[in-house]
């Protein structure tokens, strides 16, 4: 899928809205290494003020708009190192501004900067965010969405349907964002991340909310598996049996045949 055009955005928005019942439809991310590229996108936004990341990728997630940023848009380098548009120098990984506030030592700081998944810098100069229905990013670097636990550990059932693999996630802690989208972009990964302080100040971010961030060629895949597991009776919301119920006609159905 990447490198390829596609019209197929609104019905992959659509079934995952409707296999994972999605609060807020998915919603994509893309690199450009020419600010005028990202300027030409449709109905492409400017900010008219600094902000954070967490609230560019929140005006898309929850606002429904196509905004494009440079380094300039964004209030520091933490933001701007994620996804390789500025940062990633020695003061930056000395972590000197996060000691004593996020972290004990200068040591720890810097540990935190260096266990953060980044995109290298000097090749890009913007990026852009979008609902990914409206299919303006396309094809987009990577599909992000906002989901329950529940709704989380249904689509990663969905990607281990065929083709098994076990996914191993790290959590960095604050900034967060090194975890989804930035691992995501650097590893071209599924990359599943519990968001951060910043996230969830800033960003919008629900109490019951997780993030998965992956390439798109990863969707048609968890969509074909989680069609497989409703046909086995395997479906989310995830009804409750009871607590006090005899388990076995239920064990029966979901655990195995005959």
């Amino acid at each position: 899928m990447p490198g390829e055009r596609s019209t197929s955005w609104p019905q992959l928005s659509s079934q995952m809205e409707r296999w994972l019942r999605l609060r807020h439809p998915p919603f994509a991310m893309k690199l450009f290494e020419r600010v005028e590229d990202m300027a030409a996108i449709e109905k492409i936004r400017r900010p008219k003020a600094v902000h954070t990341l967490d609230q560019v990728v929140a005006q898309a997630a929850r606002l429904g708009r196509t905004v494009g940023v440079t380094a300039d848009d964004l209030v520091g380098d933490q933001c701007r190192a994620v996804v390789g548009l500025g940062g990633q120098d020695p003061e930056w990984y000395s972590g000197e501004k996060m000691t004593g506030v996020w972290y004990a030592t200068g040591e720890d700081a810097a540990d935190h900067q260096a266990a953060m998944h980044v995109v290298p810098k000097g090749r890009y100069e913007a990026l852009a965010v979008s609902p990914l229905a409206t299919g303006r990013l396309d094809p987009p670097d990577i599909v992000l969405f906002y989901a329950t636990p529940g709704a989380m550990m249904y689509f990663i059932n969905g990607l281990q349907w065929a083709g098994y693999r076990r996914f191993d996630w790290s959590v960095v802690g604050e900034s967060a964002c090194a975890d989804s989208w930035g691992r995501a972009l650097s590893r071209r990964e599924p990359s599943l991340s519990i968001p951060c302080f910043a996230e969830r100040r800033y960003g919008g971010v629900l109490d019951e909310e997780m993030l998965m961030a992956l390439p798109p060629e990863h969707l048609e895949k968890a969509i074909a598996g989680m069609e497989a597991l409703s046909k086995n009776g395997l479906r989310y919301p995830v009804p409750q049996y009871g607590i006090e119920q005899d388990v076995r006609a239920g064990m029966a159905v979901s655990y195995g045949k005959g």
